[in-house]
């Protein structure tokens, strides 16, 4: 039987080939949550790219520093950068990181999550306790699907990278 979702508010992802819905899990990673909203409002994850995508694994994104095509779009330092924000206590929970599943991407430090995430091309249990599961693609998980793939020899690293083109709340 499916697990039911979290209550949560909407966010929108405009990728190249559509629109992407995703249900945020405020219950369950409030600050998180809370911290992506204020991102997408002030319009930080537009022609953001997606700097590291692994085929059969996950799509990761969200370097509001150096991964913004339009302004400061630095590739080599993509992934590295964060918000001007400080940086987020893990909220580790039981949810497990199945397909579509958003996780909040960190260093090696479980408190350093800030503005960078993934989601999930596949099931990946072993992540699970590891990171913070902040929310799921509920719509259009097939444009995910389509995003560039990386190169397994350099950590998925993308070259040309697709981006997310716009991303609002609702």
């Amino acid at each position: 039987m499916a697990r039911k979702l979290p209550k949560g508010p909407s966010l929108y992802l405009k990728l190249k080939d559509g629109i992407v819905v995703c249900r945020l899990f405020e219950e369950i990673a409030f600050n998180h949550v809370e911290r992506i909203i204020e991102l997408v409002n002030a319009g930080s994850y537009n022609n953001v790219v997606f700097h590291r995508v692994i085929e059969g694994f996950m799509a990761q994104t969200g370097d509001v520093l150096f991964g913004n095509h339009e302004e400061n779009f630095d590739l080599d330092r993509c992934g590295t950068g964060s918000s001007e924000k400080p940086n987020l206590v893990q909220e580790f929970s039981d949810l497990p990181f199945d397909r579509a599943v958003l996780g909040m991407a960190r260093s090696q430090d479980p408190n350093s999550a800030n503005s960078q995430f993934f989601i999930m091309l596949q099931d990946g249990h072993f992540l699970n306790g590891n990171y913070t599961v902040f929310g799921k693609v509920t719509r259009g998980m097939k444009f995910v699907d389509r995003i560039k793939k990386g190169d397994s020899n350099l950590n998925g690293a993308v070259e040309n990278p697709d981006m997310i083109i716009s991303a609002w709340m609702k």
